[in-house]
């Protein structure tokens, strides 16, 4: 029996090393631009951990959306990598007076993005010049590239969120941004 066991403990570390290491591994993926700055998917934004890409900038928003109950989406930055991809970041704030819940809506309404937990999976791209409509972009999974799991927002409180789409082409500089629920906006993309 002390075998066995043995042999299982061996198993699970190594099944855990390896866990481990794939999860450093996406999450130190970058977008290639070796600025610092980290807009990238990493794992720890699929699975709802604590997102930090926007915490202490002050840089001024390209957009600012109101939305239900007071709350309010400022996007501030939407930037190309070279693969493809195109990752809009931003604060979601409670500018209202009481606590609020995230809606549920803002995941849209597909069901396999719904069956992930709350999350801005329900975020579109309309690049009007190219006569396209982009959507959140999802892992092998079907978990949406997107903030998710949030916590019920006290007054005041501002969380960082981010979304990853495919890339409209170079020649769209500008995209109209939607989130259910919110107000749309234009926003411009930069890199």
């Amino acid at each position: 029996m002390t075998i066995r066991f043995t042999t299982m403990a061996r198993r699970g570390m190594a099944a855990a090393a390896v866990v481990v290491s794939l999860a450093l591994g996406v999450a130190g993926c970058s977008s290639g631009d070796d600025k610092g700055g980290d807009t990238s998917a990493s794992a720890s934004r699929t699975s709802g951990s604590n997102p930090s890409a926007q915490e202490g900038q002050s840089e001024e928003p390209l957009a600012e959306l109101k939305g239900p109950d007071g709350l309010l989406l400022q996007v501030t930055s939407a930037e190309r990598d070279s693969g493809g991809f195109l990752t809009v970041s931003g604060n979601l704030k409670n500018d209202g007076s009481g606590t609020v819940n995230v809606p549920a809506q803002l995941s849209g309404n597909e069901t396999e993005i719904i069956r992930n937990g709350r999350s801005l999976g329900g975020a579109t791209l309309v690049d009007a010049k190219g006569k396209k409509r982009y959507y959140v972009l999802r892992d092998t999974e079907g978990r949406p590239l997107t903030t998710t799991n949030f916590p019920a927002m006290k007054a005041g409180e501002s969380i960082p969120v981010f979304m990853q789409f495919p890339a409209p082409p170079d020649s769209s500089t500008e995209v109209t941004f939607q989130l259910p629920q919110f107000a749309a906006a234009t926003i411009k993309i930069t890199g």
